[in-house]
């Protein structure tokens, strides 16, 4: 299945549409509907208030000002500045709310993503940068925050005063009133039209910001490479050049937010021209007052201000959509290691079976074609072959990180699909080659995932250690069990990252034992000893050993030959060497 985020879109050739994209923000507000409602009554209240001054502003003028009745303009006054005082609260109630909303809604957002993330495949994080994921999590889903928490609430506002101010323009006088909101009709034409070209901008803005994300950890991930081969000027030139690719792509996206500001501006001052022309023409034919021409251009600027308002606000929207269509590709994803249902048992006595299997990876050529070999309970087998011949790959299925493209894989006798992630974990045991470690304590990452150990004390565990024979091995560690480990495990040996590992692996007992290249980094002493800690594992634990080094796989039950898609036993370990140093069978 291709994961590949950008590549998916590519070939597609379809982009989520404005419409789908405004369904799926909306969705995510299903939770948020009671403190919605709330804020929207309160915004309609705010609305109200700042839309009945002007009428009262105007009735006060022709009743009051003009006829010198000060007394009227003092209670007047004194309503306006209730109403107003009220308004006031109403807009902080408002921006509270909804300021609880956004930060609800970015909180559900991330724990939703990121479950997400934890629930896809292996072969997700291979075929999409890191950076650009991480990128997805903080920054695509700060603008979908900002937008709540910020615009959405000015948004609706300005929506329920313009079409308020509309009513009352028409009211006031239908001829006048049209004229006046001419303007927004070429307006809602532009804004329209210019929309998804505004929209694309951002979305390409956002990968860059992604790819440049991407370039940063890379490159401090692999630092000590680059000054190891002094190669700083290469770090330099990549950043440089996702840099430069950021400021432009960020520069065209503000060029492209901006151009509503303006626009919106200009039609707002033709409407306040037309206003004033044809009022004042109005008031001299007897036709209108002069109290109703102020409360005519205080409606018009309460329609064209919320509008002028709404350019900035619409270009927000822009980049929350295209924050949201990015964040959508990964929600909408499913995975492909599905569990399926399997009555089917092989009475065979095999712990694991590979039948007929084929696999290749996306876009890539075929690694191994019709695959078919069985591992019995209790063996020892090794897998060599030389670099990219599919050793790796062929551990990975046994492991279910990957399904085989053709074939099936049964584990115990049993299609591997049909087990829950729980049950396999415990079932099969898999050690890396450059294992990771997270930042915490050596205890900590012993017993991550364990779910059966998760709450033994440090006295518990260190007798669970001492009867898997592994005690030895946490006295390698300044302070045992409490060593602490610094992010990434920079402050270990490869080695001692590898004792943990196999330490973790080993604790779980579990039926199959994958060792991929897992004595690498250690010395042959530490070796010698993980050697007869396996030998202590239960006699029914099946050991899968990959590996180039000899001594690793001399004491194999068997040995299988790995490359060209094919996995052959070996023979003895004279032909294993031959086929290495060969990278073929001799005819």
């Amino acid at each position: 299945m291709n994961y590949n985020l950008n590549q998916n879109i590519k070939n597609n050739g379809k982009k989520p549409n404005a419409v789908s994209s405004l369904k799926g923000l909306i969705a995510l507000l299903k939770d948020e509907k009671k403190y919605l409602s709330f804020a929207i009554i309160v915004i309609i209240i705010n609305a109200a208030l700042n839309l009945i001054g002007p009428l009262l502003i105007g009735y006060t003028i022709d009743h009051y000002v003009q006829k010198g009745q000060y007394h009227g303009v003092l209670v007047f006054s004194g309503i306006l500045l209730g109403m107003y005082i009220v308004a006031l609260y109403t807009s902080y109630k408002q921006t509270t709310l909804m300021g609880g909303v956004g930060q609800r809604l970015i909180f559900n957002i991330r724990n939703a993503l990121f479950n997400k993330l934890q629930d896809l495949p292996v072969d997700f994080f291979n075929q999409n940068k890191a950076g650009d994921l991480i990128s997805r999590v903080n920054n695509d889903t700060d603008k979908i925050s900002q937008f709540f928490s910020q615009s959405l609430v000015q948004f609706l506002s300005s929506i329920i005063v313009m079409t308020g101010a509309a009513i009352f323009l028409v009211s006031l006088n239908i001829k006048l009133g049209l004229a006046a909101l001419a303007p927004a009709l070429f307006l809602w034409i532009f804004t329209k039209t210019i929309s998804p070209w505004v929209k694309n901008r951002n979305t390409v803005n956002l990968k860059s910001t992604g790819n440049l994300s991407s370039e940063i950890q890379e490159s401090l991930n692999n630092f000590k490479v680059i000054v190891a081969f002094n190669r700083r000027d290469y770090f330099r030139k990549r950043f440089s050049e996702a840099n430069n690719q950021n400021y432009n792509t960020a520069v065209k996206a503000g060029l492209a937010n901006n151009m509503f500001l303006p626009i919106y501006g200009l039609s707002s001052n033709i409407g306040q021209y037309v206003v004033l022309a044809f009022g004042i023409f109005l008031v001299a034919t007897g036709n209108f007052t002069i109290g109703l021409l102020i409360s005519f251009l205080a409606y018009v600027a309460n329609f064209y201000n919320p509008l002028r308002q709404m350019a900035v606000l619409w270009s927000n929207f822009q980049v929350a959509l295209a924050g949201w269509d990015r964040i959508s590709q990964i929600l909408n994803l499913e995975n492909n290691l599905n569990k399926v249902d399997s009555k089917e048992k092989k009475e065979n006595g095999s712990l694991l079976e590979f039948d007929q299997v084929s696999f290749n990876y996306p876009n890539g050529k075929e690694v191994l074609h019709k695959v078919s070999f069985q591992l019995q309970k209790g063996k020892t087998y090794a897998f060599v072959g030389p670099t990219g011949g599919g050793k790796t790959t062929a551990a990975s299925l046994m492991a279910r990180l990957y399904d085989p493209v053709k074939g099936i894989i049964y584990l115990d006798g049993k299609d591997i699909r049909s087990y829950s992630t729980d049950v396999k974990t415990q079932k099969i045991g898999f050690i890396l080659q450059d294992p990771f470690l997270f930042t915490g304590t050596v205890r900590d990452n012993i017993l991550y995932g364990n779910q059966q150990l998760k709450d033994i004390t440090n006295e518990q565990l260190e007798e669970k250690l001492k009867e898997a024979s592994l005690e030895s091995l946490i006295d390698r560690f300044d302070n045992k069990l409490e060593t602490l480990i610094t992010p990434m495990g920079d402050g270990m040996s490869l080695g001692q990252k590898q004792l943990i590992a196999f330490m973790r692996a080993v604790l779980r007992k579990p039926d199959l034992l994958i060792l991929d290249e897992a004595t690498a980094n250690i010395d042959t002493v530490t070796e010698q000893l993980l050697e007869e800690i396996l030998l202590k594992l239960p006699e029914t634990t099946t050991k899968v050993i990959i590996a180039h080094r000899l001594n690793t796989i001399e004491n194999a039950d068997e040995i299988y030959f790995v490359n060209s898609g094919k996995v052959e036993r070996a023979g003895s370990l004279e032909d294993a060497v031959n086929l290495l140093l060969h990278g073929k069978r001799e005819s």
